[in-house]
């Protein structure tokens, strides 16, 4: 037996890309093996969804290959995770058993519509790449109506997105000469636009949704939806045409069976991203990184790569018997597309004192550069 450590990585999305990547560009394959697993073989940056249903981008093209992994000496395995052995040490996917000195799991969060009666009938989910051609189609043929945007479960992924969503089907309907005769209503359970971002900044997206007659309607929990229907938890209901739901997120099952989670929720991490197990770290939107009592990292690609960077530099520190010293910094940028050829972008640091600093800066075209250029990047330097 070679006694190469193995780093087992759960997940080819931001966090296990960026983990990846990392270890390998520090450590040989001599010093270490590092094993991919994901169920999936290919990798989306997550707002390239919207650009899907705007009718501008493909899902081909916007997707990389995790088969390319292999050719810097990382191994890729397209096969399903059904167990974590945390006593043992090891994995087990569809057909293998796959031991692990050091494991990062970095699963990701899993859409969970069922969890709302009547969301998968009466509804179609933002969030999935398999509606999104249906979803434009749909948006294309629309002449009038009601258009329903509704997030329904905190927290969720990219917490602008659905905002984007919005100002991106408004330009849609705009360029279609149909502006006038749909109206779009979005709905929030939280209180107010961007609660990670805090009020002055959820105040701006505010109003600018509003100036494009966006409808925001806060504190809307949603209990269950029917035909053209969405009904809320005190029993007040509002109307549609075409539904588009940000659906509930919880863990991916095998987390809530090795009890790393409680049901329903997330890994509970540190910014040392380590789990109360040996070698085994948790990043991305699996996690849960506490801020406050009342707020926590959000769940986005950049927090991900940042946590998985933190991981990586550990990982790397320990095979070459240096102190593991590095804390995820709480840094990372979100981008606000307008619908009108312009980007602006959130700013956050997490961890800045004496409490988490957010700015929003101006729209502009080079913001939207620096949009489509962030996703090329990680494309080209990942696979």
């Amino acid at each position: 037996m070679s006694n190469i450590p193995h780093v087992l990585i759960l997940g080819g999305g931001f966090g296990g890309l960026a983990a990846a990547n990392e270890i390998r560009n520090n450590l040989t394959s001599s010093q270490i093996k590092i094993t991919v697993v994901d169920k999936k073989d290919w990798f989306m940056v997550g707002f390239a969804k919207l650009w899907i249903i705007k009718g501008t981008r493909t899902f081909e093209n916007s997707i990389g290959s995790l088969n390319e992994l292999a050719k810097k000496e990382i191994d890729f395995l397209k096969e399903e995770v059904l167990q974590i052995d945390l006593q043992n040490k090891n994995i087990k996917t569809t057909t293998k058993i796959l031991p692990y000195d050091f494991l990062i799991i970095a699963m990701g969060a899993v859409l969970a519509p069922e969890k709302i009666p009547g969301l998968l009938e009466n509804g179609m989910n933002l969030y999935d790449h398999n509606q999104l051609t249906e979803i434009h189609n749909k948006l294309k043929n629309m002449k009038s109506g009601n258009i329903a945007i509704s997030i329904m479960g905190m927290p969720y992924k990219c917490p602008p997105a659905p905002f984007e969503a919005s100002l991106l089907i408004d330009s849609m309907l705009r360029e279609e000469g149909v502006r006038d005769s749909v109206q779009i209503h979005f709905y929030s359970p939280a209180p107010i636009t961007l609660p990670a971002a805090g009020p002055e900044i959820s105040q701006q997206i505010l109003t600018l949704i509003n100036s494009e007659n966006i409808v925001f309607h806060d504190s809307c929990k949603i209990k269950s939806v029917e035909k053209n229907k969405l009904i809320f938890q005190n029993n007040e209901e509002a109307n549609f045409d075409l539904l588009l739901a940000i659906p509930p997120h919880v863990a991916p099952k095998i987390i809530y069976d090795s009890g790393l989670a409680k049901d329903g929720g997330f890994i509970p991490i540190n910014r040392d991203c380590k789990t109360p197990f040996e070698n085994v770290y948790a990043v991305g939107d699996v996690t849960t990184l506490a801020v406050t009592d009342t707020m926590a990292v959000p769940k986005a690609g950049v927090f991900a790569e940042g946590e998985a960077m933190t991981v990586a530099q550990n990982i790397i520190a320990k095979i070459q018997s240096k102190k593991e010293s590095s804390l995820f910094d709480g840094k990372g940028g979100c981008f606000i597309e307008s619908g009108r050829d312009t980007a602006s972008i959130i700013e956050v640091d997490m961890f800045s004192e004496p409490k988490p600093s957010t700015k929003l800066t101006e729209s502009t075209a080079k913001h939207l550069d620096e949009k489509i250029q962030f996703e090329k990047e990680r494309l080209s330097k990942w696979l």
